[in-house]
């Protein structure tokens, strides 16, 4: 069984409530029986469709009896309290268990009974059930919304006054769609508490004006918060406009958000304070907690059903009218606006902030997460896209908790608004300091394919975020990557150019009509091909001109303008950075400026109808933020992808080879040849022909069997726990004749006596494009595809792209169009093409056979050999280890 059954977990109802959901045992007999007791006359009798008073005797009994063969029996208790009971037992057959579900009265409507039922269709799918049934009495209206409304397919059978339900437990998008749904309400509903309070309680405000805690208290008063506010200190210490307390326990009413700013050793004591006081929101600045420390303070969240900022933060902020909470101590007030914020770092969050503040994009909300307990990237995006405030999303996420459900809910509100991130810890250094920082970091690969399919626009630098941010916020998206540059100094046109280039935009040469146009109102001189040229004689109303023509023309997507002050603009009175903000009538295209001479990196500059220009000093900054903006456009012109269905699968025999394997092997290890073929059979996954050899004489006869019209044929030696044979010079290519097999075989044997347990014999591969394709299996992420270049070289080169699987159509078009060597796969050179659609089924059977086998750690196709007639694994490895199945779309909390 998975998670939940081993391990309790909590979750999110409607309400935003935290329930713990558990196996249900015999130490449950009493609670179950009082659950069913306390039940209205009407509710016991749509449960057990009569009023017998044994009922509730003969289900606890059932409950009591344990776990066992075929029977399942989940809890959902909130403060030790049991709620609500899920159980199913196996029918005959196997496929099929009967379920019932029961909720206390007074906990009807939040949720309870789908979200055990999400967690117990889970438990079944892993022991092998494929549908619940279950029977209800027509008139039990809820219970018949609750399973219509679970988004699985649901087929109803009425007899009488009852009514058959047959619940197929394949999930597919419809469910994944309605799960998410689900968790984005009761999401939203716990944040409320932290980012919408109607009351806050700052504990640890000391007498000290520079403590943390009073920065706090000062921010959030002086911040013109909207709700009331208090102070908590032992000493009461009286801070002018706030009233004070000693204890949580001693304020005149609960707070909805509490800020903790004590001492490590006192975090979890005080957040205990705060529960039972039924706060339902924790900030805690607090840094330096201990393993010991960090789960106590876990545990007085779970237990009271508090969510948790921090700890280890700067705070959080939230500027719509009706809040006005500043909880950070930032030295200034973010201001109010659309940007959304959420950082790990502190350090980050300040130089975001300020930032922002400078180009004079304000803030909607601020969550610096710390060391992110609980409330993590996901729960922000999730707060943006229903918030009805935010149109820009600002991320630095150094670790994911659940990659899988934040991609899914990143590719929505990607949709939405842009979703923009500093890609923290690409290098080994960074990643080191990222994993002391947070404890967690991300490989550079995973993460930039989580970004990629998510459509996250991720950048090296909080530079360039603030870069492409200005632009984003400021501009019309670019339908592409044509750019016209424009400058009144030919050297700085050039660089301009350059940088356009070099960030991946094209500079396309203008038509001659347009160059007609452009010359007809620049001054003699003026060059216009692209870059164009305008000359330092150029005046602002001819600079306006050129560029609204340029603009408003279908020739280019963005317009790029490069100034630097003459002497000649400033004898004749001319602001040509005016012509950058004031063209007249509304432009099509984006425009940028690029100003050598300003000192701020990126400013933007208010025109004339209200909007504004990103200037930037360095023509490579602007270069990036246009192409970032491009990438913006190309994948929001792109429908979501699909995965498609794949004939000749067979998932259950691969299942079995894995458990076959796992069996004789309970710490895993390589597959050995024909287990390898085995499983790739099973996705049909081409491989050349080849024969498994013990001796000299077999290998002889498999040559003569296999040899190709040529005769020629390779042999690999094999023994466990080999992996790169050509490092070993364990094979021997091109052997051409039986004695040349012999001699070869004899050669292994000498050279690798008993280890080597046998060889491997194939016919000498055609002539092709030589490529990698592969899956890692990452411990939070999930399976990864990889695919590029191969041979002996792939290591070295290292041209590879991957994405997250389950791979769509869209997913393996970047695949194969992502690596270096992309090229040499569309017919390099005239050469011919290789066979794509192979490569393309190759991809997606590889992504199939990772997503059904949890236990694929690793699978290494190399070489891939593509030519135009077809796809063929010349060598394959496969590592297995046990590992139980997890649901990343499973509704709970971290």
């Amino acid at each position: 069984m998975t998670g939940i059954q081993e391990v309790p977990v909590h979750a999110l109802l409607t309400d935003g409530t935290t329930v713990r959901i558990r196996q249900a045992g015999p130490a449950d007999r009493e609670e179950v029986q009082r659950l069913y007791e306390e039940m209205s006359p009407q509710n016991l009798r749509l449960r057990f469709f009569s009023l017998n008073p044994a009922s509730a005797r003969k289900a606890a009994e059932r409950v009591a009896r344990g776990d066992r063969p075929g029977y399942r029996g989940l809890a959902a208790e909130c403060d030790g309290r049991l709620v609500g009971l899920a159980e199913y037992e196996v029918l005959p057959g196997g496929s099929t268990a009967d379920i019932s579900v029961a909720v206390a009265d007074d906990w009807h409507h939040l949720g309870v009974a789908t979200l055990l039922l999400e967690h117990l269709a889970d438990a079944a799918r892993t022991a092998g059930v494929t549908a619940f049934s279950a029977d209800a009495l027509a008139e039990n209206h809820d219970v018949l919304k609750v399973f219509h409304d679970l988004g699985l397919r649901v087929t109803r059978h009425f007899d009488g006054p009852e009514v058959h339900c047959t619940v197929e437990l394949t999930e597919d998008e419809t469910y994944l769609s309605a799960v998410e749904s689900r968790g984005r309400l009761a999401d939203i509903a716990s944040l409320r508490p932290l980012l919408r309070p109607g009351t806050v309680a700052v504990i640890g405000a000391g007498r000290r004006p520079g403590s943390v805690g009073r920065v706090i208290l000062r921010n959030i008063h002086n911040g013109s918060y909207a709700g009331r506010l208090f102070a908590v200190h032992p000493e009461a210490v009286a801070v002018p406009g706030v009233h004070a307390c000693r204890t949580v326990a001693d304020l005149p009413q609960v707070p909805d958000l509490a800020v903790i700013a004590v001492p490590a050793a006192a975090v979890a004591e005080v957040a205990e304070e705060c529960g039972r006081a039924g706060v339902r929101g924790l900030l805690v600045v607090s840094a330096g907690l201990d393993v010991h420390q960090s789960g106590a303070l876990m545990g007085a969240c779970r237990r009271h059903g508090m969510r948790l900022v921090g700890p280890n933060c700067l705070g959080l902020a939230n500027t719509e009218d009706g809040v006005h909470l500043d909880a950070t101590f930032a030295a200034r007030h973010p201001g109010p606006g659309t940007a959304g914020v959420a950082v790990q770092s502190g350090g980050v969050g300040i130089a975001l902030l300020d930032g922002l503040a400078r180009l004079g994009i304000g803030v909607s909300t601020f969550v610096s997460l710390g060391d992110k307990y609980d409330v993590s990237g996901n729960d922000m995006l999730q707060w943006w896209e229903d918030d009805g405030h935010t149109d820009l999303a600002l991320l630095h996420l150094e670790s994911f908790g659940n990659p899988r459900a934040f991609s899914r809910t990143a590719r929505r509100l990607a949709r939405m608004m842009p979703v923009l991130t500093v890609d923290a810890g690409r290098s080994e250094a960074g990643r080191r300091a990222a994993a002391s920082h947070t404890a967690a970091a991300t490989p550079t690969m995973t993460r930039q394919a989580l970004f990629t399919q998510a459509g996250i626009t991720a950048t090296r630098t909080i530079g360039e975020l603030l870069d492409t941010a200005a632009l984003l916020h400021a501009q019309p998206l670019p339908h592409g990557t044509k750019i016209a540059v424009v400058s009144n100094a030919g050297g700085a046109g050039v660089l301009a150019a350059d940088a356009c280039v070099e960030a991946g935009l094209v500079v396309p040469r203008l038509a001659a009509n347009l160059v007609e146009e452009l010359l007809a109102l620049l001054p003699e001189g003026a060059t216009a091909a692209n870059p164009v040229d305008v000359t330092a004689a150029v005046g602002e109303e001819q600079l306006r001109a050129c560029i609204g023509l340029l603009a408003r023309h279908g020739a280019v997507d963005a317009v790029l303008v490069s100034l630097v002050p003459t002497a000649v603009a400033a004898a004749t009175g001319e602001d040509l950075v005016r012509a950058l903000t004031s063209a007249p009538g509304p432009l099509a295209r984006a425009v940028v400026g690029v100003l050598p001479a300003q000192a701020a990196r990126v400013e933007l500059l208010p025109t004339a109808g209200g909007g504004s220009v990103p200037a930037y000093s360095d023509a490579e900054d602007a270069a990036r933020a246009l192409a970032h903006a491009a990438a913006r456009a190309d994948w929001l012109a792109c429908l979501p992808g699909t995965v498609p269905e794949l004939p000749a699968v067979e998932t259950g025999r691969a299942k079995s080879l894995t458990a076959a394997f796992l069996d004789g092997h309970p710490e895993g290890g390589w597959l050995d040849p024909q287990a390898t073929a085995a499983l790739l059979d099973c996705y049909g996954i081409p491989q050349i022909p080849w024969s498994w050899a013990r001796d000299e004489d077999e290998a002889a006869a498999a040559a003569e069997r296999l040899a190709g019209p040529d005769g020629r044929v390779v042999m690999k030696a094999y023994w466990p726990g080999l992996l790169h044979k050509s490092e070993q010079h364990a094979l021997h290519l091109d052997l051409q004749n039986p004695s040349q097999v012999r001699a070869a075989h004899r050669d292994l044997v000498t050279r690798f006596g008993d280890r080597m347990t046998g060889v491997v014999v194939q016919p000498l591969a055609e002539r092709g494009t030589e490529l990698f394709a592969g899956v890692v299996q990452d411990e939070v992420f999930g399976p990864l595809v990889v695919f590029g270049l191969g041979g002996t070289a792939t290591e070295l080169l290292a041209d590879h792209a991957a994405r997250l699987a389950p791979l769509t159509d869209l997913d393996v078009h970047d695949l194969l169009t992502s690596p270096r060597c992309s090229p040499l796969l569309f017919g390099y050179a005239g050469s011919p093409a290789a066979d794509l659609g192979g490569l393309e089924q190759l991809l997606h059977r590889l992504s199939r056979m990772a997503s059904d086998l949890p236990e694929l750690t690793e699978a290494d196709l190399n070489p891939v050999l593509a030519g135009p007639h077809g796809v063929t694994t010349l060598d394959a490895r496969v590592r297995l280890v046990p590992r139980h199945p997890h649901d990343p779309y499973l509704r709970r909390l971290r």
